[in-house]
């Protein structure tokens, strides 16, 4: 037990700060641009998109491993069902469609939930709340679950807990990196860019500096690991 929550600990540090999504792998950078503006705003768009992302991730999960990956059991079962030939079924090629379709459904239930009971903020976010659905980064998440899930990673396969944990450190690093991000922007505003910087520029700029920054996390992962294997040994004794 002491193992999987080290294991879960160590999954949850890496994927929120080492290998943040935004400032490592450059995806969502659409909202990370457009709703970076006020600390407020970008803090309720973190945690929309963390909640999105981990509805997501269940239902990618679960769709994955009873469905789409190669030998499912729900498939093996219907295929033998209607006397198809032996041999594993692969549904894989319909997990674009399938994971579109399960955060779609979670955007509109987010959607509808902020709209009734903060309808200011739902005023702020504009378009950005319904744009959430192409979010590149909750795909990416459903994507990184698949890969671990059907056998295209050499770790053993993920179960939900897994899933879960890389969805909301996923959110959380999320949520960190666009709040950073406003904040640096509100104090633009008050700074003398060059014209030709200003809006998007700039922002990119700081964004590119931020992810230097983040740099700084590589090896935390590594480090941590050996501190609680250490402790779990010295416990042991």
């Amino acid at each position: 037990m002491a193992t999987s929550l080290t294991d879960l600990l160590l999954l949850a540090v890496s994927t929120a700060l080492i290998h943040n999504f935004v400032l490592h792998y450059f995806v969502g950078l659409c909202p990370l641009l457009g709703v970076s503006k006020r600390v407020d705003m970008a803090f309720g768009m973190g945690c929309a998109v963390t909640f999105v992302m981990g509805i997501a991730a269940i239902l990618s999960w679960t769709f994955t491993f009873y469905v789409l990956r190669p030998g499912a059991p729900v498939t093996s079962w219907i295929w033998a069902l209607v006397g198809g030939e032996e041999g594993e079924v692969d549904l894989s090629v319909l997990s674009y469609l399938v994971y579109i379709l399960a955060i779609a459904s979670s955007v509109q239930f987010v959607e509808m939930y902020v709209r009734k009971f903060f309808p200011a903020l739902h005023k702020s976010f504009g378009i950005y709340l319904p744009l959430i659905t192409t979010n590149c980064a909750i795909l990416f998440a459903c994507l990184e679950i698949m890969k671990h899930v059907s056998g295209q990673s050499p770790e053993a396969t993920w179960g939900i807990t897994q899933a879960l944990v890389l969805a909301i450190a996923g959110g959380a690093g999320f949520t960190l990196a666009i709040v950073i991000m406003a904040g640096l922007r509100e104090e633009l505003d008050l700074a003398d860019v060059p014209s030709a910087l200003k809006g998007p520029g700039i922002a990119l700029i700081v964004a590119g500096i931020l992810a230097l920054a983040f740099m700084g996390f590589t090896g935390v992962d590594a480090g941590l690991g050996k501190v609680l294997a250490q402790g779990a040994a010295t416990g042991s004794h």
